[in-house]
């Protein structure tokens, strides 16, 4: 880490986003959005040709035609970058951020974490031995009404969580895409680069991290059954999972990428002994708590009566839409004023998701993986998988 960081906006590179990526320009707005960093060099891609054209796209000023260069010589320039963003395939997100790390520089990476159980396990240990910050893209808990639903967990309001239901459907695989060529179905169709699941691994961990989250609860157990849809399909692109919680409460998660007429259909409902709580990412403005006895309350990003953990991630007045790419940006905000405190000696203060949750949330994908290949049965999540 360079002596000045206090003073100024960090140096950011990335790691894939060329041709044919979506995340790849999310990460970069997210990451510039709040005026605390500038996307300064990247390796954008395995080929060196795209990966220049990419770069000049971009106005980076320097381009790489390898991961293993850029951070060699990242580390070793008297204006190097600070962190890396991480938004190849999954197959690469190990050797990438592994790299990044051993160089002395931190990550932002894409979920899920690797593609692996035993490369999650590695790299854990290495940012714990580095003590690096290491920021996983679970987008959906930086929505401001997201923070609010778990500050008002954690204050009792909701009383003991007893039931927990949430989905993410969308529809954008229900045609055979992978077999046209479409990079981004036949990467996330394919084991070599997806890893062992699809549907769960893509979005549904989303799902288990925004429950998490929210509750405060850890799943204890799940009972998973996948279905692949679509002829000669080698992952699934359909799961129903029955959950138990920690604390003895019951949910469901379903994800689902065949679901005709769903876009990107983000929804969870968290119900107390004492209270209720609903929100929709399609309206991301919007809490509904519904306190038993009463009139349902809504809570609308923006207005003076939020949570401070709300606020803090608000950028616009009330009736103003924050959306997807704000969402992102609030993980960045957060990871990037962590890397501010370490320069400076403190510890971080997170509130983000990091390497533990990565290696929860792969641990969850493994499971689920497990149960529906041995027939839709209970199994176990360890706590220190």
């Amino acid at each position: 880490m360079k002596p000045d960081l206090k003073s100024r906006r960090l140096r950011a590179g990335i790691v894939g986003g060329g041709p044919g990526s979506f995340i790849g320009g999310i990460h970069r707005i997210a990451a510039e959005l709040d005026s605390q960093a500038l996307v300064m060099a990247g390796a954008m891609s395995a080929d060196p040709d795209k990966a220049q054209r990419s770069a000049a796209a971009w106005n980076l000023e320097r381009s790489y035609a390898s991961f293993e260069q850029m951070a060699k010589e990242e580390a070793d320039h008297i204006e190097g970058i600070d962190f890396v963003m991480i938004t190849t395939p999954n197959h690469m997100h190990f050797p990438v951020a592994k790299a990044f790390l051993e160089a002395g520089i931190h990550v932002v990476c894409d979920k899920p974490i690797t593609l692996t159980l035993e490369e999650a396990r590695e790299l854990t240990k290495i940012v714990e031995r580095r003590k690096m910050i290491f920021a996983l893209t679970h987008n959906d808990i930086a929505y401001p009404a997201v923070q609010q639903a778990r500050q008002m967990v954690q204050d009792g309001k909701l009383g003991t969580i007893r039931k927990v239901m949430v989905e993410y459907i969308q529809d954008w695989l229900m045609d055979p895409l992978e077999n046209s060529g479409q990079k981004q179905a036949s990467w996330r169709l394919d084991p070599a680069r997806s890893g062992i699941s699809c549907c769960v691994s893509d979005i549904g961990t989303h799902a288990e991290n925004l429950l998490e989250f929210i509750t405060g609860v850890g799943i204890h157990s799940l009972c998973a059954d996948f279905t692949s849809f679509l002829p000669g399909r080698r992952l699934e692109d359909d799961a129903n999972i029955l959950l138990r919680l920690e604390n003895g409460g019951k949910g469901t998660l379903i994800c689902s990428q065949i679901a005709c007429g769903e876009e990107n259909n983000l929804n969870i409902r968290v119900y107390g002994s004492l209270a209720g709580l609903e929100w929709h990412q399609q309206e991301p403005n919007t809490l509904k708590f519904k306190p038993k006895g009463k009139p349902w309350e809504y809570y609308r990003t923006g207005n003076g009566y939020m949570g401070d953990e709300a606020k803090a991630l608000t950028r616009t007045p009330a009736g103003h839409p924050e959306g997807f790419l704000e969402s992102f940006a609030g993980i960045y905000k957060l990871a990037i004023a962590d890397i501010r405190r370490v320069q400076n000696g403190d510890l971080p203060l997170g509130g983000y998701p990091t390497v533990q949750d990565g290696l929860r949330g792969l641990n969850f994908v493994v499971k689920a993986v497990e149960s529906a290949k041995k027939g839709a049965v209970w199994v176990t999540i360890l706590n220190n998988p």
